[in-house]
């Protein structure tokens, strides 16, 4: 059995982890390793793995002991009680190494290998999230490095949230706790409102969440599907027994399963809603999906009668020659841009072009984020069709 054999097991790191009190733990994890996998193949990588399993072994300090934890991932674990700046300097001495080391296998083949190290400091198994969640963060702006665990980063404690919402959000989808919220969106020639933009919210305990705080983690579980067929189901109930016009978020994973058809058509036979009533609004990662794929499924929706909507346009995804593929019946312009129009130059000029290409185009305009009357006395000026934001009212399950 050669050396890398000898730690393919998790066994004796486990067991390291559970009988020890506080250790020093240093996760290595190759950077950029499956890149050696696809360019040469799987049993060069596992040379590769050997070679720097026996590097690591000579270089680590004497009182560590070296464990593989999986693939291209290691774990050094020293009982020591270290300062930051010796955990440092045994960090700094392993990428020192190899940075003048080549890993050479078959031969010939040589490869400079370069380390993202998270160090935690702790007690248990703790240690390997806590080294993970720092080499994360350590790849937030660069590789080759060392990051220690710090519980009070600003990176830390969003990965925090983030785990509690992947959670909460798997909960949620089991307990119903999704319901549909409704904004007025203000027709500007009649001063009337005449549609509802349905917008997901989370009720958790005595607070409603906005989706901001959990739409990550629904895309992380799966769970975006669910959310929209949700907020159809709950939306076409409410407004079976009016004459609004109401729009509902799709997602690129919608498209991407390729069930929106059928599940709308569900409900508007169910809830005898014309499809005409009904706009699927286009959030900004659709713009990354296969054109062709997009394309015929919303001609398809736009042949039974459902209208179309691009949210956010003007954000960074946002692509002029794909907006008038998409040809939609209906364009929101960034909300960043409306809410600074008044003062902000840059944004005069790009609400400016957009009206310019959306009513040359036939596509109505709906401007977002109307905050005060001033913002809207401008909207109106600019001839923007539709205004939707907390002047008009706030998002509520109740219509207004």
């Amino acid at each position: 059995m050669n050396y890398l054999e000898s730690l393919k097991s998790n066994e004796p790191l486990i067991k390291k982890l559970k009988s020890s009190g506080t250790v020093n733990c240093f996760l290595i994890n190759i950077d950029n390793f499956s890149n050696i996998n696809s360019a040469y193949g799987f049993e060069i990588g596992n040379e590769v793995l050997y070679e720097v399993s026996k590097y690591l072994n000579l270089v680590k300090p004497t009182t560590a002991i070296l464990y593989r934890l999986c693939s291209d991932k290691f774990v050094l674990i020293d009982d020591r009680s270290l300062d930051n700046i010796e955990l440092a300097k045994i960090s700094e001495s392993i990428l020192s190494f190899f940075s003048q080391t080549e890993i050479i296998v078959d031969g010939d083949i040589e490869f400079k290998i370069s380390f993202s190290i998270g160090i935690s400091i702790a007690k248990g198994l703790i240690n390997i999230t806590q080294a993970e969640m720092a080499i994360r963060e350590l790849r937030t702006y660069k590789k080759n490095n060392f990051q220690i665990f710090d519980p009070l980063s600003d990176f830390i404690h969003h990965e925090q949230q983030n785990i509690y919402w992947i959670h909460r959000i798997k909960e949620a989808v089991d307990e119903e706790a999704i319901v549909a919220y409704f904004q007025p969106i203000v027709n500007n020639k009649t001063g009337k409102i005449e549609k509802y933009e349905c917008l997901a919210r989370l009720e958790d305990e005595d607070d409603i969440i906005s989706p901001f705080m959990f739409m990550e983690a629904a895309k992380v579980t799966g769970s975006l599907t669910n959310l929209t067929k949700t907020l159809i189901s709950q939306s076409f109930k409410k407004f079976s027994n009016t004459e609004f016009e109401f729009s509902i978020n799709i997602t690129g994973e919608d498209l991407a399963l390729n069930y929106l058809e059928e599940y709308l058509l569900k409900n508007v036979n169910k809830y005898n809603i014309s499809p005409s009533r009904v706009v699927l609004e286009m959030l900004e990662d659709i713009a990354s999906l296969d054109s062709g794929t997009t394309i015929s499924q919303l001609d398809s929706l736009r042949e039974n009668g459902f209208k179309v909507a691009i949210d956010d346009f003007g954000a960074e995804n946002s692509n002029l020659s794909r907006l008038l593929e998409i040809k939609p019946d209906y364009l929101k312009i960034d909300g960043a841009f409306i809410k600074n129009i008044i003062d902000d130059e840059k944004s005069q000029i790009i609400v400016d072009a957009i009206v310019s290409i959306c009513k040359r185009s036939g596509i109505k305009i709906i401007a977002e984020f109307i905050h005060n009357k001033a913002v809207q006395d401008r909207i109106k000026e600019l001839g923007i069709d539709y205004s939707q934001g907390f002047y008009f009212g706030a998002p509520s399950s109740e219509l207004v």
